[in-house]
């Protein structure tokens, strides 16, 4: 088994008004020195197999497929 982790966030230039609601609200409870909160989504897979070569095409196959929005998010992989 092969344990993963997909890290999907929003292209640099790209608005992200979550990210923004979420700075407002932490300097709202008293955080300060917070700037640019970018916000974005994880996905932990377990795939069967102990490939990591096959499981990384396969996971930048489901990227590109269903995961992530190339078209204004980033994905990163990670294998455990």
């Amino acid at each position: 088994m092969i344990k993963a982790r997909v890290t999907v966030t929003l292209k640099n230039g790209v608005l992200d008004p979550q990210g923004k609601a979420i700075e407002g609200a932490l300097t709202a409870l008293g955080f300060s020195g917070v700037d640019q909160v970018r916000q974005g989504k994880v996905f932990d897979l377990v795939l069967e197999g102990t490939d990591k070569a096959k499981a990384e095409d396969e996971l930048k196959a489901m990227c590109e497929k269903l995961l992530a929005n190339t078209v204004i998010e980033n994905y990163a992989i990670a294998l455990d």
